[in-house]
């Protein structure tokens, strides 16, 4: 198993400790950092990302194993200043005004991060005012919001009314998603798109961006 297999297994397996002293090894051995992060570090993610849709991995897995990369991550980031990773796309995401649940999104974000794509997190509980304002200063092409409680739906499209009103809605795509958003719901509002999860989002995103 080549080096970079065998960061990529620790990345599946959630080895965080491992994985530091992996990447030191070979960032010691003057191994460049991008490789190790396109060959090892998001080879590995995106196994997890395939596993996880197929039902083989489960949220406090990926979880472990999105940690495990942030930590490989930090290490090789400062070594990139004069490397730019091109990045993909810009994604800005949030959970919607009076929701306060993010462990669905932070899981998109770091499956995002893992393809490439810069993410701009507003975390939860989210206005309408706050995701246009940050249109405005982030530009991103793409919006995604989140829900868990049916409850806090009605705020997606509150927040699309807006982005109408504002004469921004044609500038951004808008993905919405949450345990009970639904493909109907999504088109009702007139949002771009839905996923049922973490890699099927990153998926369209990346389809969205005409990256896929």
């Amino acid at each position: 198993m080549s080096n970079f297999e065998s960061l990529a297994q620790m990345v599946i397996a959630g080895q965080e400790e491992e994985i530091k002293a992996a990447v030191k090894n070979l960032l010691d051995a003057g191994v460049d950092p991008l490789d190790i992060i396109n060959n090892g570090l998001v080879a590995g993610m995106n196994v997890v990302g395939v596993k996880f849709k197929s039902g083989e991995m489960f949220v406090p897995e990926v979880l472990k194993s999105a940690k495990a990369m942030a930590a490989g991550m930090e290490l090789v980031k400062p070594l990139l200043t004069d490397k730019k990773v091109e990045s993909k796309g810009k994604v800005l995401l949030g959970t919607v005004k009076g929701d306060l649940h993010d462990i669905g999104k932070n899981l998109v974000a770091m499956m995002l991060e893992s393809a490439g794509l810069e993410v701009i997190d507003l975390g939860i509980d989210v206005d309408p005012e706050d995701f246009i304002n940050a249109v405005y200063e982030y530009e991103p092409q793409i919006v995604g919001m989140s829900a868990l409680l049916t409850t806090t739906m009605p705020r997606m499209k509150e927040t699309i009314e807006m982005f109408e009103e504002e004469g921004i809605r044609d500038k951004v795509k808008i993905i919405v998603g949450g345990a009970p958003v639904t493909k109907d719901f999504a088109e009702k509002i007139g949002a771009d798109g839905t996923a049922p999860d973490a890699a099927s989002a990153t998926e369209l995103c990346l389809k969205l961006l005409g990256k896929a």
